[in-house]
């Protein structure tokens, strides 16, 4: 038995400029927080020798090529693993909620996949494989952010080169600072789901013809990234609401699916009753809604509920993906 932990992730700044339809012409930069909601990935060598997938559904096939599920099918054949094999996967939170679960699925079973083989992997190598897997061999139309912060966590810089080559470095934070960051960025839960590479499709599209409105945008939501992490960096907490704010109106601008009436109504009011500024998790159009409020927080959590949205707990996690559990007996 193997057991994988993999964190999810709020994004702080610079979000979409991991494309690679915006890294390869103006090179990217993300500003992302790992959070203690986790994806776990279970593996276990059955007797029957049969390949069992168990996620939303339960799939039981006689050998990999059989198996539906993209990410589970290609991580066995990426790391050499044909048959005899079952793999459950367990979450803390629901899919399509912008907070990056198919990565954390991707990075944690293929981080159990290479325990099973005895295979040592740095987290850059694990994160580079994930990237290599979803974006060239499933041809999904995401970026680099999720696989690295699934694998590293922590309160994480990346920057990225035209030609894709990702450098991670963690945010310098004093603890009290972290502390006070938790506290203030609230996260509520929408109770709707959204189809992320679709809106990620038409952002990169726009980046790709050139269109110059949605270029413009990105250019700005990347200097608010980095002038988030500097608020941050420095202490200046106030001012990464009010920089909350300002992304919101750019990102708006960049896709007509970010959000919608009801959306702007709820960012309305949250403004009215004490958030400086909030974002909408992942590509937009669904999932959690993140604000950063100051003052009056157990008045403006009530205030939330009262519109429909669930307030989730959670702390920031600063271990990144871990094998929880390696029982290896002598026929693995």
């Amino acid at each position: 038995m193997i057991i994988t932990r993999t964190p999810f992730r709020v994004t702080l700044g610079g979000g979409g400029t991991d494309l690679p339809a915006y890294y390869r012409r103006y090179g990217g930069f993300v500003f992302a927080a790992g959070i203690a909601k986790y994806m776990y990935i279970s593996l276990n060598q059955p007797f029957d020798g049969l390949v069992r997938v168990k996620y939303s559904q339960s799939e039981t096939v006689s050998s990999v090529d059989e198996v539906k599920h993209p990410i589970a099918r290609e991580a066995l054949k990426m790391t050499g693993i044909r048959s005899g094999i079952e793999i459950v996967s367990i979450a803390d939170i629901p899919a399509g909620t912008g907070l990056g679960s198919s990565s954390c699925y991707t990075v944690g079973l293929l981080h159990a996949l290479h325990a099973y083989n005895i295979d040592h992997i740095s987290l850059h190598e694990l994160a580079e494989e994930a990237c290599r897997l979803e974006i060239e061999v499933l041809g999904s139309p995401i970026g680099k952010q999720d696989q690295y912060m699934a694998a590293f966590g922590g309160l994480t810089v990346l920057e990225i080169d035209k030609d894709g080559t990702v450098k991670e470095k963690g945010a310098v934070v004093a603890d009290e600072i972290v502390d006070e960051l938790n506290r203030n960025l609230l996260l509520f839960y929408t109770h709707t789901s959204h189809d992320a590479n679709e809106i990620l499709s038409g952002q990169s599209g726009g980046v790709e013809r050139s269109e110059k409105e949605v270029v413009e945008n990105m250019h700005v939501i990347k200097e608010i990234g980095h002038q988030v992490l500097a608020a941050v960096e420095s202490g200046n907490l106030t001012e990464v609401g009010k920089l909350f704010h300002r992304h919101w109106e750019h990102k708006k601008k960049i896709s007509a699916k970010m959000t919608n009436p009801r959306f702007d109504e709820i960012y309305e009011i949250a403004r009215k009753n004490g958030a400086l500024g909030g974002k909408i998790t992942g590509a937009g159009g669904g999932g959690f809604f993140v604000f950063y409020v100051e003052e009056k927080q157990a008045r403006f959590k009530e205030k939330m509920k009262e519109l429909g949205l669930r307030p989730m707990r959670y702390r920031f996690d600063f271990e990144g993906t871990k094998v929880m559990v390696n029982f290896r007996d002598s026929s693995f």
